[in-house]
């Protein structure tokens, strides 16, 4: 099995909230998980449960308050965010943003937003940095005639392409995508998912695909990881979990699929991210299948019996050896 090119260790970030008593918020909380190279990850949750502040550690624009991001063998969570902006591995792991609109400067036209990082990253000259732009267009399909464009001569998928081709012109190996057809409408989400799809295969990216939309996850990405409060509390090979899901949280996720079986609705309060208590599962204010063990032990995410690579934090799973990296 080849080595993981993206390797998370219990990775936390904590932000300090104004409160006499030092409260501190939850974002992320002790998550682990890992990418191979050429593999897809979906990572998937409800609004709030921490997916964009994870992704922003992995993409090193934000600092860890613990834990290890090791890429390609080293560790980048031990550099700040702005020293890894210089560092020789910023190329390789590049973001593509939720809205293309608010992601791009309305001063540079297509061609300069696209060459930006070929310069500042690449160290590519005039000259070379044109004809990346020119390679990189023609791979997402977007016209010679529209990189003279600003942003708001452009429609959304227009926009959508360019910020796609930014984040390939330096080359990444890493492809971060947030929620990246969430701002677009319906009709031309499934062109550019299909783009994606495409790149990905015909590059060797590796990535990781952030959505709400469940049944983009289980067509687009080799493995799933499901989020709730800043916690993985069940991942696995995306078919896999999708079919026999084995946290209750991930089967009321699924079961909102059309055809996906009875909708299960959660009722109770979402539990606080601040100051959480260790020893109690988070999810046992909404869990359906909630019993005494749940308010007086937290679950370990542990393999699932039967599932090959699929594990789950949940009392109820039949579960087998414990597992720190997913």
């Amino acid at each position: 099995m080849a080595e993981p090119l993206l390797q998370v260790e219990r990775l936390s970030r904590r932000f300090a909230l104004p409160s006499p008593r030092g409260a501190q918020l939850h974002a992320v909380d002790d998550v682990s998980l890992h990418i191979a190279p050429g593999e897809s990850l979906g990572l998937v949750g409800e609004s709030g449960c921490g997916k964009s502040t994870l992704v922003r550690l992995l993409a090193r624009l934000l600092d860890a308050s613990e834990g290890r991001i090791v890429f390609d063998g080293q560790d980048i969570a031990a550099l700040p965010a702005a020293a890894f902006a210089r560092h020789v591995l910023r190329p390789r792991i590049q973001m593509v943003f939720q809205d293309p609109t608010d992601s791009l400067n309305p001063r540079f036209t297509a061609r300069d937003t696209i060459a930006e990082p070929c310069r500042l990253l690449g160290g590519l000259d005039a000259a070379a940095a044109h004809a990346r732009v020119d390679e990189v267009a023609q791979q997402v399909g977007l016209p010679p005639e529209l990189l003279s464009r600003f942003p708001h001569q452009l429609s959304g998928g227009q926009k959508a392409r360019v910020g796609i081709a930014r984040a390939l012109a330096p080359r990444p190996q890493l492809l971060i995508l947030d929620e990246p057809t969430a701002a677009l409408d319906v009709s031309v989400q499934a062109v550019v998912l299909q783009l994606l799809d495409r790149l990905r295969r015909e590059l060797g990216l590796t990535t990781l695909f952030v959505s709400h939309d469940l049944n983009v996850v289980r067509l687009l990405t080799d493995r799933v990881a499901v989020m709730y409060l800043g916690r993985i509390v069940e991942s696995g090979p995306s078919r896999q979990v999708f079919e026999a899901p084995a946290h209750p949280y991930t089967k009321a996720l699924l079961s909102a699929i059309p055809g996906h079986g009875p909708r299960i609705r959660l009722v109770g309060e979402v539990s606080s991210p601040i100051d959480p208590p260790a020893q109690v599962c988070r999810f046992a204010s909404r869990c359906p299948a909630v019993h005494d063990r749940c308010q007086r032990e937290a679950p370990v995410l542990r393999a699932v019996a039967g599932g090959v690579g699929q594990h789950a934090a949940c009392h109820l799973a039949p579960a087998g050896v414990p597992s720190s990296a997913p």
